[in-house]
């Protein structure tokens, strides 16, 4: 891990082919300003993934040399990787910003949800009440989050600035035009909106950027020892929160993760990555998606959609 981040004002390297591209980063900057400018109150969706982390960056630039003016908002499951919410707390302190966590936990002990059982049981779901019950508690009008439309066809059909109705939900068929950059901030009480700065970035723009700015990220973004178990043609993290079949039994393997989410629904892949320059080189190479090793959204073909009708990030 990179001890201190680096300077947000430090001039950046001219683009080269294969670096990333600065006009993207001027454009979530000037999103990021906009919605500053536009809403009373906004938060900044925070998980402690790459894409979240990068939004941390993009903010800090945005609004150098003050310090961030939204806080970070964590909708934490309790199943998530120890090591994400070490680094979470760690740079909610470096960076000075506002850290504001809210619990899937206690949503179930008020009988808001309920704890999924079987094989394949998460709390990834769960997450929806949760994160609608912040919004509520602190007046949020806008809620900046990291989703990128190559992740996932779902995430494909969303705006930059993306309504939801005064229950949370989110309609394909209300989505706002967006030309010539021009973002429409105007909602009605009690509706709110999901921001989305790096909607055009990719997987590998992503790591670029963070390879270029010299970010620090969580130790599981790096290759690394750990517990699994063989399912679905699968390595899925070993847990106490992961429902095993007598027959899966826990081995040690080499790994990495792509994605960062719960420890039930984010597979794990067999890498020797131990640098950036090596996880950029298998992005190069991969033949499955990054979310090809979410098992939530395998649940069925508009899994994703579904959840994000609902309220879902």
């Amino acid at each position: 891990m990179v001890d201190h981040l680096k300077n947000p004002s430090s001039e950046v390297s001219t683009p080269k082919f294969g670096f990333f591209p600065r006009e993207l980063e001027d454009e979530a900057i000037y999103i990021m300003r906009e919605v500053v400018a536009q809403f009373e109150k906004p938060a900044l969706l925070f998980s402690g993934g790459k894409d979240s982390i990068t939004l941390v960056r993009l903010a800090q630039k945005a609004f150098y040399p003050g310090k961030i003016p939204f806080p970070l908002l964590h909708v934490d499951t309790g199943h998530n990787f120890p090591e994400t919410i070490e680094f979470r707390d760690w740079l909610a302190k470096e960076t000075g910003a506002e850290l504001i966590v809210r619990y899937v936990q206690d949503s179930i002990n008020q009988g808001k949800v309920k704890e999924e059982s079987g094989k394949y049981a998460s709390r990834n779901a769960l997450q929806t009440v949760t994160l609608l019950d912040a919004i509520e508690e602190f007046k949020f009008d806008a809620c900046i989050g990291g989703a990128r439309r190559d992740e996932e066809k779902a995430r494909a059909k969303e705006r930059i600035f993306s309504v939801r109705d005064d229950f949370g939900q989110w309609d394909a068929k209300r989505q706002r035009p967006e030309l010539f950059d021009m973002l429409n901030g105007r909602i009605a009480i009690g509706e709110n909106v999901r921001v989305f700065p790096i909607s055009n970035w990719t997987e590998l723009d992503v790591w670029n950027y963070i390879k270029e700015e010299e970010m620090a990220i969580p130790s599981i973004y790096y290759s690394h020892k750990r517990q699994v178990i063989q399912r679905d043609g699968m390595l899925w993290a070993d847990s106490e929160f992961l429902n095993k079949d007598a027959d899966e039994t826990p081995f040690e393997e080499t790994v990495r993760f792509r994605t960062v989410g719960d420890m039930t629904c984010t597979a794990a892949v067999a890498s020797e990555a131990t640098e950036l320059d090596d996880i950029i080189g298998e992005i190069l190479s991969a033949e499955i998606s990054e979310r090809g090793a979410r098992i939530d959204d395998k649940r069925s073909e508009a899994a994703m959609e579904k959840r994000k009708q609902q309220g879902y990030f």
